[in-house]
């Protein structure tokens, strides 16, 4: 096999003809600015290709079936290894999937439980036990020699009937005794009992005085007895009223309840074998939240007391309701207050058709909460079941508490621990847990459990070796950030242990702290060693010094961007001239700050936070500065900004209905007027959402083409210049611009609209023009252009400028959304708040804003985040790059540790004040030498 993959003419979205040469077995990095390219060659390209190899291998029979693989825009791409890709888009949010699952370490626990787990009665506490036959023989020889006996074979347990049949088919059978709820009689034909009590029946099989001797009718005694009670039976003293319980299966001694013998699917709360009968194995139920349903006990039912009703209308349940209560003497004018605690039960409960107080028949009436609970179990629409479940909570199951598990898998004990308590445990104690495990198990359990040890074992390091050690396996994938869920993958891949493979992986090192960064890339060299090759999308400065070869692509971004700058070894890369070269040399830096703010002198006050993590933490947020959130991963920013802090400011301020985690008061929030939450999210799902639309630019610009005097004529409303509605957009490609063509087994095709020929429009809306613009050379404008075209038009000129500050001149106002990157759609979202009039009072809110950043995108972004605050504004950050978290005006350091040691606040004040005081501070270590650089 070749020892290099060669790319010839790779020209997908801005690459511009490129040609590239990649050493296969090395870790390479492909570094640029944000929207220079680096995702179009590896994912777009290099990864879209392998993918369309492995596809072709199927039949044409099969590819029908599967979505098409488009065939990237390359000329030809050599010495290409299967691909495999780990992105950040990729997490699973399935309720049931949790770090346990997608790592299968809990898979190799349920096989480890199932196999060696001591079983627990859960009525008496004692160990379960489980005999052979001739164990149970031997043992009847030693406890009861000498003794009368009687051997008895349990029929029933604890259950209603008359059993006539049952009596019947033993005395066809030659038996003639029973013992029925403790007292032995004989059977008689037609003999029953009394059906509406519980009964306890068990078979006499045999009676007989214990001897060595009879060892041959005991055996056949103890085997008829297991047979007919269903590997169970009972020895009863013929003299007194003591009880020996004995079971092929395991066995509670005292109190004779069994368990089936165990198996893996006992362990899962994804079979319905193992899973808890209350939540499902979703581990929380859903409870109606009464203070949801009534808000306000002082309106009336009329006024929209029952929120589920909301206000009167001339629908059947109100006129059920007020049937109901003119029958008890009230109206549905009646404040609910006035209507007295039973009345009020029986409206939200419901009740059967009864008489009332005054003799008169009423009828009955389903109530509130049961007809929400039954849209929601029938799952009726599901737009319904959304609706019902609005008006409840989510509460831990109060069967399984949380587990997810039904009862018996949790008498399963290795070590005193069953596997519920282990998975609550993070990855750090329970690695721990199974170092030391062989020590404490049998030669025999030894022998079972090695092989599911050293998988397990094997798994475990993986997840430590790329920083993941505060995550506990219960944790659901959903609440996983991008950053975690790609290196839960990747520890995955690495334990998988395939060879000759290409991994392309994008920015692992997202939310990762500097101190876990090494770790992450010695699991990547260790991937490499193994025979694979790894193409790395990266801007960490020590991941790409630690690369066998380095892509720089550039020189800019987007139409100024495609073309390779750089293909070369970290020596050579220095002795570049490239904007990446000049970064990392240190010759052009994100400068100091000359002086911090102080900020407005007002403060924002959160007290006793404890929700995941958190110690009692109290958060202060000087106003009017740029305050940084750090911590290593895990310490618990996002538990205290993301998931505390910010629902309560949305419920202040815009009555928004996330509950926040639990803490005791707030202070200071009279001095704010907004929130926003800026995020990496798409901007658009589809390729009709562009820049132009979400800035709402389009909007402007729509309306200036409606004013034109030949739109005038034509009587053309701003409606005609948008591509989503019917009347000026090409009804051949719906103003899509391309036309997809359907090919069977082979992927879709898109061609441009031979009508419109890919301008979106018909002919007539094409031919009203501004300044000999078209609506269609306008969207295909780059913002560049765009601002000096619109400069008359200060609405226009406003929003465009501002999209022009933070960086984004080379992007065209109609490009897809689909095709922005996550730095870029975050400046969009941004520079629409910048070109918002400011009040001076909004607090901004950004997680990782650094996240696929080159250090020419962070200065820009700094430069945008730092013009908020001049205005007066606060911005929060929660961030790992210390390029921005050094030009903090203050700074809140979480930690020390992440997981159970972390959801301390270790430091805060100025990057100089936290250098000096904190000693825990993990983050003051790194940032003193960044300071010094």
């Amino acid at each position: 096999m070749k020892d290099q993959i060669t790319i010839l003419g790779a020209k997908e979205h801005n690459l511009k003809n490129i040609d590239l040469v990649i050493p296969r077995d090395k870790l390479v990095v492909f570094t640029g600015l944000s929207g220079s390219g680096k995702s179009s060659l590896a994912f777009d390209t290099i990864f879209a290709e392998g993918q369309r190899r492995y596809i072709e291998t199927f039949s044409a029979y099969a590819r029908q079936f599967l979505s098409g693989m488009d065939r990237p825009n390359v000329d030809k791409i050599d010495g290409l290894s299967p691909v495999i890709s780990i992105e950040q888009k990729t997490v699973s949010k399935n309720p049931r999937s949790t770090v346990g699952t997608i790592t299968e370490v809990y898979d190799f626990m349920r096989l480890l439980f199932a196999r060696i787990g001591t079983a627990y009665s859960f009525v008496s506490g004692e160990e379960m036990v489980k005999y052979s036959d001739d164990q149970i023989v031997s043992l009847i020889i030693d406890d009861f020699s000498g003794e009368k006996v009687l051997f008895l074979a349990p029929l029933v347990k604890g259950r209603k009937g008359h059993y006539r049949e049952l009596f019947e088919r033993m005395l066809k059978k030659g038996f003639t005794k029973m013992r029925i709820d403790g007292a032995i009689v004989d059977i008689t034909p037609g003999m029953k009992v009394d059906r509406y009590k519980v009964h306890d029946i068990e078979l006499v099989v045999d009676r007989l005085k214990v001897d060595e001797k009879d060892r041959k009718r005991l055996k056949k005694a103890v085997e008829t007895s297991m047979d007919i009670g269903e590997k169970s039976m009972m020895l009863k003293n013929h003299d007194s009223a003591d009880i020996r319980h004995f079971s092929r299966t395991l066995m509670c001694p005292s109190s004779g309840i069994s368990y089936p013998d165990p198996e893996p699917n006992l362990f899962s709360f994804n079979s319905p074998y193992g899973a808890c009968q209350t939540c499902n194995g979703l581990g929380e139920v859903s409870v109606i939240d009464l203070d949801k349903i009534i808000p306000d006990k002082k309106l009336s039912i009329k006024k929209g007391g029952l929120a589920p009703l909301g206000p009167y209308k001339r629908t059947w349940i109100f006129e059920e309701l007020e049937k109901f209560l003119l029958d008890e003497g009230f109206t549905l004018n009646t404040s609910l207050e006035e209507i007295p605690d039973d009345l009020m039960t029986a409206i939200l409960y419901g009740r059967e058709a009864t008489r009332n107080k005054q003799g008169k028949n009423v009828a009955s009436f389903e109530g509130i909460i049961d007809f929400l609970t039954r849209h929601i179990e029938e799952k009726t629409s599901a737009k319904i079941t959304r609706w019902a479940q609005s008006f409840m909570n989510k509460k831990t199951c109060p069967s399984c508490e949380g587990s997810r598990l039904k009862k018996e898998a949790h008498y399963f004990e290795i070590d005193g621990q069953h596997i519920g308590k282990l998975v609550e445990k993070d990855i750090d104690e329970l690695a721990h847990f199974f170092e030391k495990l062989p020590k404490k198990l049998s030669k025999s359990e030894m022998i079972i459990g090695k092989e599911i040890l050293k998988e397990i074992n094997d798994r475990l390091s993986f997840i430590l070796s790329v920083g993941l050690n505060y995550l506990t396996l219960n944790r659901s994938a959903r609440t996983l950030s991008g950053g975690e869920g790609q290196r839960i993958r990747l520890a995955t891949q690495i334990g998988s242990e395939l060879m000759n493979v290409l991994y392309v992986l994008d920015e692992p090192s997202i939310g990762l702290h500097q101190r876990d960064n090494t770790r992450l890339i010695e699991s990547l060299k260790h991937l490499r060693d193994s025979g694979n090759s790894v193409i790395v999308v990266e801007h960490d400065r020590e991941m790409i010094e630690a690369a066998d070869f380095i892509v720089d692509i550039g020189p800019g971004a987007g139409v100024h961007g495609g073309e390779i700058i750089n293909a070369c070894t970290w020596d050579e890369l220095m002795k570049s001239d490239s904007l990446s070269a000049q970064y990392l040399s240190d010759r052009k830096k994100i400068e100091n700050p000359k002086k911090r703010r102080k900020g407005n002198g007002k403060k924002l006050v959160l007290k006793g936070a404890t929700g995941h993590n958190l110690k009692n933490v109290d958060l202060k947020i000087p106003l009017g500065t740029f305050t940084c959130v750090t911590g290593v991963s895990g310490s618990g920013k996002s538990s205290l900004v993301n998931h505390t802090l910010y629902p309560i400011l949305n419920a202040h301020i815009y009555n928004g209905v996330k509950d926040p985690l639990a803490y005791k008061k707030i202070e200071g929030m009279e001095h704010l007027d907004k929130v926003i939450e800026i995020n990496q999210d798409p901007i658009g799902r589809t390729p009709r959402s562009n820049p132009a639309t979400y800035t709402k630019v389009f909007d402007e610009i729509r309306t200036l083409f409606s004013t034109i005097p030949e739109a005038q004529i034509r009587g053309y409303k701003p409606g005609r210049f948008s591509f989503n509605v019917k009347g000026g957009r090409c009804e051949t490609c719906k103003g899509g611009g391309l036309r997809q063509i359907e090919m069977n087994f082979l992927p879709d095709v898109y061609v441009e609209c031979e009508t419109c020929g890919g301008k979106r429009y018909n002919r007539e809306t094409l031919e009203v023009r501004y300044k000999g613009k078209s609506i269609f050379d306008v969207l295909d404008m780059t913002i560049e252009k765009a601002t000096v075209f619109f400069e008359p038009i200060p609405k226009i000129h406003r929003i465009l400028s501002t999209l022009l500050s933070v960086g984004l001149g080379y992007i065209k106002l109609g490009q897809p959304s689909t095709t922005v990157s996550g730095g870029e759609a975050q400046r969009i979202k941004l520079s629409t708040e910048l070109s918002k009039k400011s009040t001076g009072k909004t607090i901004y809110i950004l997680d990782e804003p650094s996240t696929g950043l080159h250090f020419e995108d962070i200065r820009m972004l700094l430069d945008v985040l730092n013009r908020l605050v001049d205005d007066g504004n606060t911005v929060l950050v929660i961030e790992h790059n210390l390029d921005i978290v050094k030009v903090a005006d203050y700074i809140v350091d979480v930690g020390p540790e992440g997981g159970k040691e972390g959801g301390r606040i270790v430091g805060e004040g100025t990057p100089e004040q936290l250098v000096k005081k904190a000693k825990d501070s993990i983050t003051a270590k790194y940032l003193k030498i960044e300071l010094e650089r």
